[in-house]
């Protein structure tokens, strides 16, 4: 559940249902913001040589949703937002479309673009959604390098500001506005908690 105040549109989508960018982008637009960044993820062709088919998502929908929650909540610490939409589809996604899109808004383009960065980062190294690629003589499940990464530092999960856990981690921004826009670093501390729902 999002904070008094805060302006958040978060969906998983069903099985083909295409993401709507210019809802997204309708949904965080304000006259009192200066910047929209936004970042659309899309199916490639090919992949290490491979001819790329499609890919598949799979989700724990209520846990995906909470996660993303939490870290809409992580980058309203540290930039200075207006609105943020998130959205990420389930099932297939045939080459060239999108399968995960973000809109962020703010009175300055930084912290639009920066939040923007750690968003997507975020939601690919800690949120419970899975990725199969189809490819033309095969298919296997794959797992972003980003949650690779972050498992191999830490161990499991991320604990949102309000001290639940989403997969044991507390996510910080560490110095994004001291390096400008896009340079930030990522602090993850590892708390060891679980999740006792």
């Amino acid at each position: 559940m999002a904070n008094e105040g805060e302006k958040n549109l978060i969906e998983i989508l069903e099985e083909n249902v295409e993401i709507d960018v210019g809802k997204y982008i309708k949904y965080v637009q304000a006259p009192q913001c200066g910047a929209i960044a936004t970042f659309s993820g899309t199916t490639r062709d090919t992949f290490q040589g491979k001819t790329v088919v499609e890919l598949r998502y799979e989700a724990y929908v209520p846990m995906a949703i909470r996660c993303i929650k939490s870290i809409c909540s992580s980058a309203r610490s540290a930039w200075n937002l207006d609105s943020i939409a998130v959205a990420h589809r389930l099932g297939p996604v045939p080459v060239g479309e999108s399968s995960v899109f973000i809109a962020v808004s703010s009175v300055h383009r930084a912290d639009a673009l920066d939040a923007c960065k750690f968003l997507i980062d975020e939601i690919k190294a800690s949120v419970p959604i899975w990725k199969k690629e189809v490819y033309t003589n095969g298919e296997v499940w794959k797992e972003n390098s980003e949650f690779f990464e972050r498992r191999l530092e830490l161990g499991n999960g991320v604990e949102d500001l309000a001290g639940r856990v989403c997969s044991g981690r507390k996510v910080e921004v560490d110095e994004h506005r001291k390096k400008g826009c896009c340079a930030g670093k990522v602090k993850v501390e590892d708390n060891g908690a679980t999740d006792s729902r």
